[in-house]
């Protein structure tokens, strides 16, 4: 999930000009190719990022303490994710941590999202970990919708996921990002400053959303300390 917030044109020379622009970018800016260095992105163009890859553990943690073991958790992962990798070595770590069994499925189409539920099903599997990619935050209501017909509690990193009907998310907020992006990159290139030379800013506000509708008709009770936690309690 990225999106430019703005465009505008800086004088580049009296017969031409410079495009610069500011993103808002739900992925790695550097595996995404925005950028190449976070620090000092170079170019004419700088944002701000609520990437959340690294946030899976804590997701993780999230199920553990909703559905206790022995109940295997299955993780849905997009092969081609920008976050794909940095899971892999993270998510493995946290289940052993954790003392869970870990069912990892892949998907890549409608079709693969299909295959992947009825392996979770036929597996028994307890919970369900989304992965984070453009790819499967896009089949939120078809993930949210096969979640609850199977009676699979489960949790993403965006905010829709939950408003379509999931369990929980997640992630860093998008709107603090795309107002960080406007009110201080775009002001500041405004005022002449050089994208390039604006560091990429990392997310710094994370949001829980529990939806207690979702929970019910799983038979889900949720835990009070959960409940405590939630930034936005969908009823």
């Amino acid at each position: 999930m990225q999106g430019v917030f703005g465009r505008h044109h800086l004088p580049q020379s009296p017969s031409g000009f410079l495009c610069s622009a500011v993103f808002v970018s739900g992925g790695d800016p550097i595996a995404s190719g925005l950028v190449t260095n976070l620090n000092r992105p170079g170019g004419n163009i700088t944002g701000v990022t609520f990437g959340s890859g690294p946030l899976q553990p804590k997701r993780l943690g999230l199920l553990h303490e909703l559905v206790p073991p022995p109940a295997t958790i299955a993780w849905l992962r997009d092969p081609r994710g920008p976050s794909f990798e940095m899971e892999e070595k993270e998510v493995p770590a946290a289940a052993r941590e954790l003392g869970r069994q870990l069912l990892a499925l892949n998907a890549q189409s409608v079709r693969e999202i299909d295959a992947a539920f009825a392996t979770i099903i036929e597996s028994r599997a307890g919970a369900l970990l989304v992965g984070s990619s453009i790819f499967l935050n896009n089949r939120r209501r078809q993930l949210a919708a096969l979640a609850a017909r199977h009676g699979v509690p489960a949790i993403a990193n965006i905010r829709e996921f939950v408003l379509a009907g999931g369990l929980m998310s997640y992630g860093a907020s998008d709107s603090d990002a795309y107002r960080r992006a406007g009110a201080q990159y775009v002001a500041r290139i405004l005022k002449g400053a050089k994208p390039g030379d604006l560091p990429v800013e990392m997310p710094t506000k994370y949001e829980l959303v529990i939806n207690v509708v979702a929970a019910k008709a799983l038979g889900l009770e949720i835990p009070p300390k959960l409940l405590a936690l939630a930034d936005e309690v969908i009823e």
